[in-house]
This record gives structure tokens, C-alpha cells and sequence, in this order.
């Protein structure tokens, strides 16, 4: 990725950098293997800065919000309210009550009593409300633990035993339409394994359901697929080819069905980069540290999942290397960005690049310490 360093130099660090033309030719790589019975919603909780989620509409993909704030940013972004699915564990009655005044596409549905209370809403507004349900399928992922989603003993959707009586609840209900089932396995997967594994139990779940006599419009699949955190300039863009052939080749759909897609991190990963500036260079007696103005505040990724990401000195690309430990201004040990990392000598004022963080970079940010949120520019 080419920096427009000199553009750089009057904004004030750190901040959120997007590629919008890598962004662009992202999306494209996936409308290129989208089929016709193939639904794209872009995974919102991955990145809302305004400029990224336009293009997303402009290309036009749904969106898979989990929360009301993230609907209200995408009907403000364009994205149709019928493109709309909106997932979580925890929804609250104003979020519903959102969803429905907009007419969502559909509430992927994670518990009994939140189907109960949707019903009842969708009722007091005279209204019908579109519901998937969010099946766990126990399947495994080769991930970092705190981002695996399909197992037993995760929060997430209703086991795989109550599928059938809670599909037979909703169809009892006046006030809700049964459309699908929804499932998701886990974040950052490289191996196309584990999506395999997850359309061996669609299909069984298939199966089952129909000895039952019960049809599926449409399967939601989720997201997943992971990003090139090692090398983001030399895979800048996933392999969704391989990504969409394994579920072209392992799910068996029935006539008229259609298969909904909620990538987020493969989006948006690789065409944002966190952008600071270096403090100081402090000798220790052991280590030398780059100290920088970025902190976990502003990507919190590697304190909260031991999360590796390229460090580039944007400023002296070209000069010998040393080895610093990256580490930010936060009063806690574990503001460290990365350690014993050989880069680039660099010197105060610099400017570094911490690289693929267009998702859960920006959107992550907090204010601890009273610091102020990072702003996010496109394309300066």
C-alpha cells in the first residue's frame, strides 16, 4: 500500500488511514464470485466509519448489524432495509422496535424468549416479522478462543436438539414468519476445513429437517474468512474464490434456496492502517523501545487477542534495521503493540503504519486515560 505521507504530516496522530481503492477492487473480487441465489451482507461490527460503509452500499451488499446503532448507520450509509439481517444475543426492545419500523429483511433469532417478545412487538405494531434462526452447530474452529462462536458452550444461538421445536413455535406465532437458519463458526479462519466441516452439519441439519417436512428458504452461513495479517501488501485481497467454492461444492441446496454470506474482517482488514507517530526511543537496559502516541485505546487488538499486525516505518522505509518493542502511552503493561520486532531504524516524529487494521480497529477504540477517539480519513 502507497502512503500519501505528505498529506499526513499537518493531521494530528494517531488516526485511521482507508485505502478506498483497495477497498473497491476488494469488493469487486467478491461480486466476481457471487452466484445468483448468493447474498452478500457486509459484517458492520467490523468497521462503520461513514465513507467505508457507503462504497459497501454503493457496491450493493447488505449489511449484518448486531445492535440498533449499527442499523441506524447503515440506513444512514444507504444500504436497503431489506438487505438488513440483524443478529445478537442480547437485543434490547428499542433495537427490536427499530428493526421493524424499518422493515429489516430479517431478525436472526438466538433464544425462545427473544422470539416470544418479538412476536409480541411485531404484533402491537400490526406488523409481520421476517425470523432465521441462529442454529450452533458444535462445530470447532481453528482460531484464537475468544473469537470461536459455534461450540456448545459458546453464548451464541440454540442447540442443535431444540432446532425442530423451535422452527414449530414460530410457525404457531401470528406475528412472525419463519425464512431460515443462520449459522457462524468463528473469526480469522484460514483453513478451508472448518467451512467444510460447518456444510457437512448443514446438510445433516438439512436432512433432518427435511424428514420433517419442513423447508429452508434461505441458509446464512455467516462469515469468517480471515485476512493476511503477516504480509497485507502481498495478499492484500483474500482468497474468496477458494472461500465461495467451498461452499458451492459442500452445501447441498434445495431448488429455490438461497445462501447468505456475512464476511466482515476480509472486507474490511487490509484497507486500513492505524497511523502514528513515534514519542520517543528509550534505551533500556536489556530492550529498546519505540514508543508511540497510538495505544490499545486505539487498537486493542493485540492486548485483548495477543493479535500480530505489521508494523511499517512510513518515514525511513529505507533505513538500516533495529529491533524495538512497539509500545503505546497507556498506564497499563499491556499497551505493547508488538515486541522484539526488527523494522526500519526510526527516530522521534516519525510516522509508523500499523497495518491491516481497517477491522475492529477504529470501531474498538475507547476513551480510557480521557484520551480522544481516532479519526478515520479515506483517501487524503
Amino acid at each position: 500500500m502507497a502512503f500519501p505521507i505528505e498529506k499526513f504530516q499537518d493531521i494530528r496522530t494517531p488516526f485511521y488511514y482507508y485505502d478506498t481503492a483497495l477497498l473497491d477492487n476488494t469488493l469487486n473480487a467478491i461480486k466476481a464470485e457471487l452466484r445468483p441465489d448468493y447474498h452478500m451482507h457486509y459484517a458492520v461490527k467490523a468497521c462503520t466509519n461513514p465513507t467505508v460503509l457507503k462504497h459497501i452500499a454503493d457496491a450493493g451488499f447488505g449489511c449484518d448489524c448486531v445492535s440498533g446503532g449499527e442499523i441506524q448507520a447503515c440506513l444512514d450509509a444507504g444500504f436497503k432495509a431489506e438487505d438488513i439481517v440483524f443478529a445478537g444475543v442480547g437485543k434490547s426492545d428499542w433495537e427490536i422496535e427499530l428493526g421493524l419500523d424499518a422493515g429489516i429483511g430479517f431478525f436472526n433469532v438466538e433464544s425462545i424468549p427473544e422470539l416470544e417478545v418479538i412476536n409480541e412487538m411485531a404484533g402491537q405494531k400490526g406488523k409481520t416479522a421476517r425470523v432465521s434462526f441462529r442454529i450452533n452447530p458444535n462445530v470447532g474452529a481453528h482460531t484464537h478462543a475468544n473469537i470461536t462462536t459455534g461450540l456448545a458452550e459458546n453464548k451464541f444461538g440454540i442447540a442443535m436438539e431444540d432446532m425442530e421445536k423451535v422452527i414449530r413455535l414460530a410457525q404457531d406465532m401470528p406475528n412472525v414468519e419463519f425464512v431460515g437458519l443462520h449459522f457462524h463458526i468463528g473469526s480469522q479462519l484460514l483453513v478451508m476445513d472448518d467451512f467444510v466441516q460447518l456444510c457437512q452439519r448443514i446438510n445433516e441439519l438439512q436432512a433432518q429437517l427435511d424428514k420433517a417436512g419442513i423447508s429452508i428458504p434461505n441458509i446464512n452461513v455467516g462469515g469468517g474468512l480471515g485476512i493476511d495479517y503477516q504480509d497485507p501488501d502481498g495478499n492484500p485481497i483474500p482468497n474468496f474464490k477458494a472461500y465461495f467454492d467451498t461452499y458451492a461444492n459442500g452445501i447441498q441446496l434445495r431448488e429455490g434456496q438461497h445462501l447468505h454470506f456475512e464476511l466482515g474482517r476480509a472486507v474490511v482488514g487490509q484497507c486500513g492502517s492505524l497511523i502514528t507517530k513515534v514519542l520517543y526511543i528509550k534505551q533500556g537496559s536489556v530492550k529498546k523501545f519505540a514508543i508511540v502516541d497510538a495505544g490499545f485505546t486505539d487498537l486493542i487488538r493485540p492486548a485483548l487477542y495477543d493479535a500480530y499486525h505489521c508494523i511499517q516505518n512510513i518515514s525511513s522505509p529505507d533505513a538500516p534495521n533495529d529491533t524495538y518493542d512497539v509500545v503505546g502511552p497507556i498506564c497499563e503493561s499491556s499497551d505493547v503493540f508488538i515486541k522484539d520486532y526488527t523494522m526500519p531504524q526510526t527516530r522521534r516524529g516519525e510516522l509508523l503504519a500499523i497495518r491491516s487494521a481497517g477491522a475492529y480497529g477504529e470501531i474498538m477504540a475507547s476513551q480510557y486515560n480521557c484520551r480522544q477517539l481516532p479519526k478515520g480519513y479515506c483517501d487524503l
